[in-house]
This record gives C-alpha cells, structure tokens and sequence, in this order.
C-alpha cells in the first residue's frame, strides 16, 4: 500500500475451489452453456506479490513453481493487471507467482490468481473500487473469477457468472484432492455433454447430509469423461474404497476430491499430485 507517495512490497495467496455438483442445464445462443454448480473454496493455494522496481516497462512477470507452458504475458493475471491498470495509474512492478494449484484440473487456479491480482492492486494503489466493482471487471477474465473476490460457498447459475452465497461448512471433514499427471481439455468435455435440468436443485442438495450427496449429487461431466479417460473413474473408485463419505471429479477439470469422516491414508502412482488437510 501506499506510504508517502511510496508504496510496499504485497502478498497474498490465491486459493483453489472445487464444484460440489455440475449440472449443465441448457445450450446458450452465444454458444455458452448454462450450468448450476456450488462452489466451495479450498486452502490449496498458490502465492502472488507486486514490489516495486525502476524500470521503463510497465512490469516484469515472473511465474515459478508448476510450469505453465504459453506466452507468460498471456497469463490470466496479466489480463487482470491490464484491466486495471486501463483505470489506474500504476507505477513500474515486478509481479511474481508462485504455482502450486495445477491447472488444467478444475480447480479454477488461473481465475483465482487474476481475482487476488485485482484486489491485491486495489489495496496497493488506495483504490476504493467495491468487490462488485472488482467482481465486475472479474467476468470479462473468466466466468468462474468473480467468486474468488467474495471467496465463500455460492451457488452459481448461468455460465458460473451469476452468484448466490450459501451457509456450508465443510472443514469438519478430511479432505484430499487427486490429479493425475494429464489434464481434460474444457473444449472436449462440453463437446461430450447434453444438457439436460436436474430433478433436484444442488442449491437443495447440499442441505442434505453428506451421507447422501453420493446418491444425489451429480457432475454432468463425470459419465463422459470417465469413458474417454477411465483413468479419473478409477481413482474416484479408489478414493470411495477407501472410505470417502463422498467423492467427485471437479468441474471439467481431471481433479477428483473426497472428503472423510476419520484421516486415511491414501497412496497413488508418484507422478500424480496429492493433496490433503490431514497431518498423519
């Protein structure tokens, strides 16, 4: 933030999410598909700062941790530095991000760090633009980006844009999180859905125990993908043997969560990424 003129180093660390349910509902006339999910953040997270620098470029981006393969300057929180520096006058920065949400996994990591770029610029520069305001510039980055500045469970409709935030606690729960070492590419998944509207809205289901989510939650995504790639349907079984109260892939992603009553322990193939709140 600013201090005489000046201003500090920030940081601050993006948080994953996972879908509780995915129900694609219908085919838009954009081309869009609209869609009901929950949304409910995780404390997987990757690290974002902005220091200071003299330099005649406007910032100097650095990306470390996972690869992620593409022009760096193409980053979803570029296109979120650039969105507000059209309304802000930012000195010279020096942007750094530290990966460890995968991507390609239905996690939403990409979205989330340009949401904390969006408020991290905000608090940095005094700006006084509202979380609406920051949620509003949000959507032009990436339908699910919006959540990531309210960060709370939501029930989202439309194409995840349209937010409506719920009462659920789920931290009581053990949870752990499987990426296989390939991705689904989003493109592909929605090539393989029909939309159809559920009998039960997940806005109702998740007021029902957990105990009976596994019978009535659903990921459209699931039955098709499975087929093409059974690879994630095996680890969804492996995660029910060993004793998921409930488990699912998230969103389109290959990402597949569960969370437990008691800690497990799990063991996959090293090469894939395993992630948990347990401390065994």
């Amino acid at each position: 933030m600013y201090l005489s003129g000046k201003y500090v180093h920030m940081i601050c660390f993006p948080n994953a999410k996972i879908n509780l349910g995915l129900n694609i509902v219908s085919k838009r006339p954009d081309g869009y598909h609209n869609l009901e999910t929950v949304f409910y953040p995780i404390d997987l997270k990757d690290a974002l700062e902005i220091t200071p620098c003299s330099m005649d470029q406007p910032y100097r981006f650095h990306q470390l941790g996972i690869p992620i393969s593409g022009d760096p300057d193409k980053n979803l929180v570029i296109k979120a530095y650039n969105l507000f520096a059209e309304l802000i006058n930012i000195p010279p920065i020096e942007i750094r991000l530290l990966k460890t949400i995968p991507f390609g996994a239905g996690l939403g990591g990409g979205s989330s760090d340009a949401a904390f770029m969006l408020s991290l610029l905000n608090k940095t520069f005094s700006s006084d633009f509202s979380i609406d305001e920051l949620a509003a510039m949000a959507t032009k980055i990436g339908a699910d980006c919006p959540f990531f500045l309210y960060n709370k469970p939501a029930f989202a409709t439309g194409i995840g844009d349209e937010l409506e935030i719920i009462e659920l606690d789920l931290d009581s729960y053990y949870f752990v999180l499987v990426k296989p070492d390939f991705s689904v590419p989003t493109k592909d998944a929605y090539s393989m859905i029909t939309p159809s509207k559920p009998d039960i809205s997940l806005k109702e289901i998740v007021k029902r125990p957990i105990s009976e989510w596994k019978t009535l939650m659903k990921n459209d995504f699931e039955i098709p993908v499975f087929k093409k790639y059974p690879e994630i349907q095996k680890i969804k079984q492996q995660l029910y043997d060993y004793g998921a109260l409930y488990t699912s892939m998230s969103g389109s992603g290959s990402s597949v969560y569960a969370f437990f009553k008691d800690p497990v322990k799990v063991s996959f193939p090293n090469n894939y990424f395993v992630w948990t709140n347990m401390e065994l």
